[in-house]
């Protein structure tokens, strides 16, 4: 099994280098992100597209609230939360369970990661670039009713001027 999930991550990384060298970040916004990172451990937008494609066996929480959940996420994305955060979504989550976590630009999601780890679960990457990039981006984003949607939560006037390319709403 565990010879499975690594070859499924080695191909699905392979596929992944050239477009995510083709995908085009905006500097300012790459350079903000980035310094928010210390090393845990992250997963490219192409990556995650590619398990998600793949049907692989994974868990995706978002750590935003539920007002930014509702208007759009990840399709097939538990929500989680920050502030009161939902463990009960974790029950039959095993320790060993492959968890990709993501929120706006990828701060809330990295403590969010950093407290999965220290209850034991071993196998937790930050989206990089959150929510923002992945939609910016034109990957596929779902509201609350499930429906295809082009637009993201901003969070604030602050953070929400950092989505270029998708539909900014702040309800």
């Amino acid at each position: 099994m565990r010879l499975k999930a690594f070859f499924f991550i080695s191909l699905s990384i392979f596929f992944a280098v050239l477009p995510v060298l083709a995908q085009e970040i905006d500097a300012d916004y790459k350079k903000m992100i980035e310094r928010k990172y210390d090393g845990f451990p992250l997963i490219q937008p192409d990556v995650l597209e590619n398990m998600l494609e793949m049907k692989a066996p994974f868990v995706i929480l978002d750590t935003r609230e539920l007002n930014e959940f509702n208007v759009s996420h990840i399709p097939g994305s538990i929500y989680f939360g920050y502030d009161s955060k939902n463990w009960k979504s974790l029950d039959k989550i095993p320790k060993d369970a492959e968890i990709i976590v993501y929120c706006s630009i990828g701060v809330r999601s990295q403590n969010i990661g950093k407290e999965l780890s220290d209850k034991g679960y071993n196998n937790v990457k930050n989206l990089y670039g959150g929510i923002f990039l992945w939609a910016d981006q034109k990957r596929s984003l779902e509201d609350r009713s499930g429906k295809s949607t082009n637009k993201v939560h901003g969070y604030n006037k602050f953070w929400g001027k950092w989505v270029k390319k998708a539909e900014t709403v702040y309800e």
